[in-house]
This record gives structure tokens, C-alpha cells and sequence, in this order.
């Protein structure tokens, strides 16, 4: 697959996670895909990251991907920066700075995210 078919699948990947739509993203994911985090350095498979994702959809109101920045890189790989904006479900806003690391398979699939978070804001998400 080429940069230009990545950078559409990234962007069925984040309208699917605004929608919701979880079973779309769980799709655009590999099976054994591996999604890390650096707030917590830990590695979570599919099946855990479609519980946050769907835990975020449903408590997070407004959710958007704002002054979103794509570039595709020479070894397949797509780095996004975006600020992820939304109101916590204490009322609070939430403006999460984040860059993330994309690795796909031959058929277009998600294999790998590194996702880079401002952890301050996350926790408005809990406070």
C-alpha cells in the first residue's frame, strides 16, 4: 500500500472514533495489533483499546480531532500530531496534544500505534 492509501485509512480510522463506531475501528485494526502508550508504557492488545476507545466515545461529549498533521514516512510508517478536543464528563474541556505513530500491514491494517499524550491532560479526565 502506498502513503495515499494509509492517510485514507487513517482518515476512516479517526471519523469511525468520532462516530462511535467502534466495530469500524476494531476492523481497521490487525488482530494482533499492539496500541502503547508513553503515559504508562504499556502495551495494550485490540480488544483493550476497543474498551477505552468505546469508554471515550460515550462519556467524552464533542469529541473532535482538531489541527490534525499527517506525514507519511519512507518505511511505510505515518506519524499524526493532533490535539483532541472535547468535554470531560466532569464539564471540564479537554485538549489533548498527541502525536502517534502508525505501522501497517500489506492489506492496510493497523499492526502498531505509539501513541505520544500530554498525560496533564489527560488526567482532567479523571479529576
Amino acid at each position: 500500500m502506498n502513503a495515499t492509501e494509509h492517510l485514507a485509512i487513517l482518515d476512516h480510522f479517526f471519523a469511525a472514533i468520532q462516530a462511535g463506531d467502534i466495530e469500524t475501528v476494531k476492523a481497521t485494526y490487525h488482530p494482533d495489533a499492539e496500541i502503547w502508550h508513553n503515559n504508562d508504557n504499556a502495551v495494550q492488545g485490540v480488544a483493550d483499546n476497543l474498551r477505552t476507545l468505546s469508554w471515550v466515545s460515550q462519556n467524552i461529549a464533542g469529541i473532535s480531532y482538531d489541527d490534525v498533521k499527517r506525514t507519511p514516512m519512507d518505511d511505510g510508517k505515518v506519524v499524526q500530531q493532533h490535539v483532541l478536543r472535547g468535554t470531560a464528563p466532569n464539564g471540564k474541556p479537554l485538549n489533548v496534544v498527541a502525536c502517534i505513530v502508525f505501522t501497517f500491514d500489506d492489506g492496510g491494517r493497523i499492526t502498531r500505534l505509539e501513541e505520544y499524550l500530554d498525560s496533564a491532560q489527560v488526567a482532567v479526565i479523571t479529576s
